[in-house]
């Protein structure tokens, strides 16, 4: 997007009801200058020829009827009734219908003024017996101010020839609205309204043939989530089992160590498989979960002391800020996001001299509860902000348990958040004068 140029009017630049609509436009102005350019070509050249010696009668008739010596009265009468000027010029009379008009301007507007008859006298000039010339024009004023009413009247009609078009063409491609608002429900991953078939055409068989495909792309989606609930239900009964063996071995020795070696995978492939388990409760959103009144306040001092007391050193400054007395929670899963969080935090704080800082306040304007987790380590390259919320992503792909774990948290982290009805926001810390990860996590007060 160039710099500057609003959303919005980028949109409507590449909008193809638009270009549309411009294109009506542009055809409908062609159309009527050509019209009209070919219309007043054929009456000034077809008819030219044609009426020349009817006008040449008709103006040497008019002369005749103003009489000769010229009658001023009878010219009064003959501009009053016709739209035409005249002026009389001689010796006796000099005289004009119109003095408010300049005779030079109405001779150049007056049609085939440059035309002359057979005896090669002007068409719209007279000379009489007596010495005096008869000019006739036409009135600048009735031939002027018509077609311009015609004119706009035309313009008018054509503007509302335009408009009932792209009324029409805006209901015609209105699937297109539908489709792209179905393609970013199926893209948030929400199937649960298809997109409205309204028309039987390629339009509708558009629509018809995207829902099949989200409908599809659902199923597989429910298949995989079902496979991997259905392994790790499976999985558990087989670690138990080994788990329990592992505690009859003998504690002393070589054997201790392998033991206490093996209960310490044995707890990470547990842990592993509770977490893909919550994981995939949590996609089922707002359902999962069990909610109740809780104190958030309460509950995140309860986590922050949890986890500051199992690790040794460790300090977490809370802040508190407009405090909230009750919401409505899911207080375990609640529980699971601080503690991934502040776990995220301390490990990659280790040996600094910066406490952790654990901020929860309320944005009133928006409705919502803030928490925000912000460590002061080395923080993470801009590029990978956007994957650190994805399902087993990892800075550091070695994968090993010193390094991170195996990148479920800040996933987990993101599906709680998102079951609320809220949302997570993963940035590094700018402005500060340090370094570090800040991770906020929004949840709305209703």
């Amino acid at each position: 997007m160039k710099p500057g140029l609003k959303p919005h009017r980028q949109r409507r630049r590449h909008s193809i009801q638009w270009r549309l609509l411009l294109l009506f436009l542009v055809l409908a102005l062609a159309v009527s200058a050509s019209f009209l350019f070919g219309m007043q070509k054929a009456v000034g050249v077809g008819w030219r020829d044609a009426a020349r010696p009817l006008l040449a009668d008709y103006v040497a008739r008019l002369a005749d009827d103003i009489g000769s010596p010229p009658q001023v009265t009878r010219a009064q009468a003959l501009a009053q009734r016709l739209p035409l000027t005249v002026r009389i010029a001689g010796p006796v009379v000099n005289w004009q219908s119109h003095p408010e008009q300049d005779p030079n301007r109405w001779r150049r507007d007056a049609w085939m003024d440059d035309a002359h008859n057979a005896d090669g006298e002007r068409l719209f000039s007279r000379q009489t017996a007596d010495g005096h010339r008869v000019d006739f024009g036409l009135s600048v004023p009735a031939w002027r101010e018509r077609p311009r009413y015609i004119g706009w009247a035309t313009l008018t009609v054509l503007l509302l020839l335009t408009l009932t078009a792209w009324l029409y063409l805006r209901r015609l491609l209105r699937p297109l609205s539908d489709i792209s608002a179905g393609a970013r429900r199926f893209g948030t991953g929400d199937f649960s309204q298809p997109i409205a078939v309204r028309r039987r055409d390629e339009l509708g068989d558009l629509a018809a043939e995207v829902n099949g495909m989200a409908s599809s792309i659902h199923h597989m989606l429910e298949a995989k989530r079902t496979l991997l609930l259905a392994i790790s239900h499976e999985l558990r009964s087989p670690v138990t089992r080994a788990r329990l063996n592992s505690e009859l071995l003998p504690e002393e020795g070589d054997t201790g160590v392998r033991r206490a070696a093996l209960l310490r995978d044995l707890q990470e492939m547990a842990g592993l498989i509770t977490d893909l388990l919550e994981s995939e409760r949590l996609g089922a959103g707002h359902s999962a979960l069990q909610r109740e009144m809780t104190n958030p306040v309460a509950l995140v001092l309860e986590i922050a002391r949890a986890v500051e007391g199992s690790y040794a050193g460790a300090h977490i400054a809370v802040q508190v800020e407009h405090p909230v007395d009750a919401l409505a929670l899911d207080p375990a899963r609640i529980r699971l996001l601080l503690r991934n969080l502040l776990d995220n935090a301390l490990s990659h704080s280790v040996g600094d001299a910066q406490p952790v800082d654990l901020h929860i306040g309320t944005d009133a304007e928006a409705g919502r509860l803030v928490i925000t987790v912000c460590d002061h380590g080395p923080g993470v390259p801009a590029d990978v902000l956007p994957h650190l919320a994805e399902p087993f992503y990892r800075t550091d792909q070695s994968r090993g348990r010193e390094t991170g774990g195996v990148g479920l948290g800040l996933y987990l982290c993101k599906q709680v958040a998102l079951a609320h009805g809220g949302s997570l926001e993963i940035s590094n810390l700018q402005g500060t004068g340090s370094t570090g990860l800040q991770v906020r996590v929004f949840l709305p007060l209703r």
